[in-house]
């Protein structure tokens, strides 16, 4: 399991409704700030889960904590006739409902507030499910799972795009630098919340990333469990089905 982190410790409120405070806090800043601390790469593996689920020729796709709907507007581009973005911040809903108006998909996206650990949809109710840079922020990530496993049809896709940390020299050291030192600095020039890209780090450095992640969906459920790290390990994406 992983360890729970929070972003702000000093507060006596849940995980949940911390991670929902956080990212309502940071929502105007998030997409540029993206794209600075990751150098523009995550735009590459955002790619790749697309390439994966436009590979099963998906009709209905889900996309979870889709934040400002990054994911879930390039994930329009598989032909899917229905496209659902979920997140718990209604700050980031927001900004991703405001650049799907722009870009003319408001009619083929639909964006919804929603707790991913209590999904609102009928059990084997979507062919494609994605999650990109969320299940680290899952309360309870095996019950977060169970309900992912619960709606997704049979034989239907999940395709999971997370942190992870590289293992080989030089850029495991590397990268322990960049998350502890650099990254904070640079979420509070953005967003003057370091406290949020602090956690941002943290939870990802603490995240049961590699093989410690396949076997917790084995364990709740899922079959043909594989992992697929990116970039020297500084990202993985994780497919599976049902």
């Amino acid at each position: 399991m992983s360890k729970k982190i929070t972003p702000y410790k000093d507060s006596d409120l849940n995980k949940k409704k911390q991670v929902e405070q956080m990212f309502d806090t940071i929502s105007t800043n998030y997409d540029g700030l993206n794209r600075v601390i990751s150098f523009g790469i995550d735009v590459k593996w955002r790619k790749k889960v697309v390439k994966l689920v436009g590979s099963t020729n998906p009709n209905s796709v889900l996309d979870i904590a889709t934040g400002t709907g990054d994911l879930a507007i390039s994930l329009a581009g598989t032909g899917a006739s229905q496209v659902i973005g979920l997140d718990l911040s209604e700050g980031m809903l927001a900004v991703g409902r405001k650049k799907i108006a722009e870009k003319g998909l408001s009619e083929r996206i639909e964006m919804v507030q929603g707790d991913s650990e209590a999904l609102p949809f009928e059990d084997n109710s979507f062919d494609a499910i994605t999650v990109a840079f969320g299940v680290r922020n899952f309360e309870d990530l095996e019950k977060g799972l169970s309900e992912i496993h619960r709606i997704l049809k049979p034989g239907g896709i999940f395709v999971v795009l997370e942190t992870s940390v590289p293992t080989k020299f030089p850029f495991k050291q590397g990268y322990h630098f960049y998350t502890k030192n650099l990254l904070p600095v640079i979420g509070k020039l953005f967003s003057k919340d370091k406290v949020a890209y602090s956690y941002l780090s943290e939870s990802a450095a603490a995240f049961p990333y590699g093989e410690n992640f396949n076997n917790i969906l084995r364990k709740t459920g899922f079959i043909n469990v594989e992992d697929k790290p990116q970039t020297m390990g500084v990202a993985t994406i994780y497919t599976a089905s049902k």
